[in-house]
């Protein structure tokens, strides 16, 4: 590598080139989500509508994994998900949780720092803020888009859908009264 230097100086700038995007895209962090069209996705701490074929793929994505969330997002479940392992990001420091499959963070910084260069995926769950502050180290998108609007007092962050490109894109489906898509992106 450093007899490259020592080439045309184009060299030099497609290393550089290189190196930025690699450093760019190096992030596994994804996000997992489902909206609706308006980019809710959820009032009071539960989701606005029963998608039992979302539950099933955010199973299937996500077990084996680390799942990431938000303190709250992480009180809303019924239970510590089997199979996963949960980082929880809370501000408050007397927040514990006793459960091998739980670990606290107070400090976003940290957790970044210390996952940033990690090789497996690891699924950003939510809520709207932690969505919000983990879009920009997030490389994949596994969202489900329910095709109405609802009312809601979490949202899904706004995306530059030109900095993605789409990967797959589902027919629409029906369950319980509610029509929606599945989508994955990856960041360009």
């Amino acid at each position: 590598m450093i007899n490259i230097f020592f080439f045309k100086n184009k060299y030099i700038i497609i290393l550089i080139i290189f190196y930025v995007n690699l450093e760019r895209n190096f992030y596994m962090f994804s996000i997992i989500v489902a909206k609706s069209i308006n980019n809710i996705i959820g009032v009071n701490n539960k989701m606005p509508w029963n998608i039992p074929s979302d539950l099933k793929r955010f199973k299937e994505l996500t077990m084996g994994k680390k799942i990431l969330m938000g303190r709250k997002t992480f009180e809303s479940l019924p239970f510590v998900l089997p199979g996963r392992t949960h980082l929880v990001l809370t501000k408050r420091k007397d927040f514990s949780y006793n459960h091998k499959d739980v670990i606290i963070y107070n400090d976003l910084n940290k957790l970044i720092e210390e996952y940033k260069h990690s090789k497996e995926e690891i699924f950003v769950i939510g809520g709207g803020k932690i969505y919000s502050e983990l879009l920009k180290y997030t490389s994949k998108l596994y969202i489900t888009e329910v095709l109405k609007e609802y009312e809601g007092d979490t949202y899904f962050p706004k995306v530059d859908y030109s900095k993605w490109i789409k990967t797959y894109e589902s027919s629409i489906y029906e369950e319980n009264g509610n029509k929606f898509k599945f989508f994955n992106y990856k960041k360009i």
